[in-house]
């Protein structure tokens, strides 16, 4: 079993010593396909909401060097076997925090809750944003939902051709050297 709350406490200064903010940080079953859990980091640069590689990297290294100094010192943070994943939240990403509540507003958004509300444990629709700890969202019915933040179970952008357009592609360098070539038609 994992401490989420402690490692988060661990891993967060790690993430802002590199300008980094932290998204999440939970287990999960690795990605590896080997059957062994996977401590996942989900962190973004605040000037692009995303990581690139090298950030990952870094980020990655700097938690692991954490992690090993506190359970060289006795503190077991992780019982048993796991993988480190570090990662960007990507274009459709998780929304854990109020802050990202209100950042995406006008965005499609799916929610979990926690327990039915009006008769619904999912709730899809525009994210309307956040005022205090309520998150209002209006669903394809035009019902209006304000759901507490501790009723999210967990809450995730869909991806949609408007959020597409509104991310920011992180690095377009090169993007001017990419040449088409046309067909010739046979005579």
């Amino acid at each position: 079993m994992a401490d989420l709350a402690r490692l988060t406490q661990i891993i967060e200064p790690e993430a802002a010593a590199l300008g980094f903010d932290l998204v999440r940080v939970i287990m999960t079953g690795s990605e590896a396909g080997d059957g062994e859990r996977a401590l996942q980091i989900m962190a973004e640069d605040p000037a692009t909401g995303q990581l690139l590689i090298e950030q990952c990297a870094a980020l990655s290294r700097a938690v692991s060097a954490r992690i090993d100094e506190l359970e060289e010192s006795g503190e077991e943070l992780v019982e048993g076997n796991y993988h480190l994943e570090v990662s960007s939240p990507g274009i459709d990403r998780p929304l854990t925090r109020p802050k990202d509540f209100g950042n995406w507003s006008g965005h499609e958004v799916k929610l979990a809750l926690v327990d039915k509300i009006d008769g619904q444990r999912n709730i899809r629709g525009t994210l309307i944003g956040i005022e205090g700890d309520l998150v209002t969202v209006d669903d394809k019915q035009a019902k209006r939902h304000s759901v507490a933040l501790d009723m999210i179970h967990s809450a995730k952008l869909v991806l949609t051709d408007a959020l597409i357009a509104a991310t920011r592609p992180i690095d377009t360098s090169g993007a001017d050297e990419i040449f088409e070539e046309e067909e010739k038609a046979d005579d």
